[in-house]
Formats: C-alpha cells, structure tokens, sequence
C-alpha cells in the first residue's frame, strides 16, 4: 500500500486530522483527500507550520513549571 506525505503523518503523531484542519480553515475531509496525493511544497510548509503551532500549544499547556512563572510575572495590585 502506498502511503503518501509520510513527514507530515510523522509529524501530525497522535494530534487528530480534524485539529489540524480547523487550524487550517478547512474541513476535515479536505485534510484527508489532501493526503491522498503527495502535496505541493507550499501546501506541505502550510499544513507543517500548522502541526509546529499544534505542538507548541500543547507543550505550553502541559509545562506547569512555565504556568506558574507566568502566575507569578502577573501584576500585583498595592
């Protein structure tokens, strides 16, 4: 079986199609006949960009040590 746009379902892991579509502006079954056929350049930087934004969210979400420093930056009122 062929399997097409291998970085991106390298990269794409556990996130879910529909995530990544919506971050995109499309619906998910635009995401899903995309990877069907090898993509473009362009459109393969466009869907990766949107993965990198997915991750890092998800990275700022999960990192207590960074939510409480940013608690603590937060302006005090005297």
């Amino acid at each position: 079986m062929f399997k097409r746009n291998q970085d991106i379902r390298k990269a794409k892991g556990n996130i879910p199609t529909w995530v990544i579509a919506e971050r995109l502006g499309v619906h998910e079954n635009t995401l899903h006949n995309w990877m069907k056929k090898e993509m473009c350049k362009k459109r393969k930087e466009r869907i990766m960009s949107a993965i990198v934004g997915i991750k890092k969210e998800l990275a700022e979400e999960l990192d207590p040590a960074e939510e409480n420093e940013n608690k603590n930056s937060g302006s005090k009122s005297v």
